[in-house]
């Protein structure tokens, strides 16, 4: 019933921008907590940034810290991940899940603590 849909991935040279869009049906997002992760190819998923469901707690992964932002609208039921600086490294698979508002942000963005519900991906190049 509840449907996760990520969009804005792209290409992208070294050094520049993406904004990804993840818009939520099914369920008001304002009440989960929502995360980005992050999949290469030959790669384990790893999380990226996960945001509360008030906006207020966020957590970042050491290797996005200072580069990406996470907010969200709950209006429009969407998290975004603001993506600067990107490096190759990023390049990526990027999918956005959600969980109960009681799992704290560092939870699920380390051990996927109460993500159930993920959206299909959408991919992000940072070509060199």
């Amino acid at each position: 019933q509840l449907q996760l849909v990520e969009s804005g991935g792209g290409l992208v040279q070294p050094g520049g921008s993406l904004r990804l869009s993840c818009a939520a049906s099914g369920f008001t997002s304002d009440h989960y907590v929502i995360g980005w992760f992050r999949q290469a190819p030959g790669k384990e998923r790893e999380g990226v940034s996960c945001i509360s469901s008030g906006g207020v707690n966020t957590y970042y992964a050491d290797s996005v810290k200072g580069r990406f932002t996470i907010s969200r609208d709950n209006a429009a039921n969407t998290v975004y991940l603001q993506m600067n600086s990107l490096k190759p490294e990023d390049t990526a698979v990027y999918y956005c899940a959600a969980a109960n508002w009681l799992t704290t942000v560092q939870a699920m963005c380390i051990i996927r603590k109460g993500a159930n519900a993920w959206g299909q991906g959408t991919q992000v190049v940072v070509s060199s």
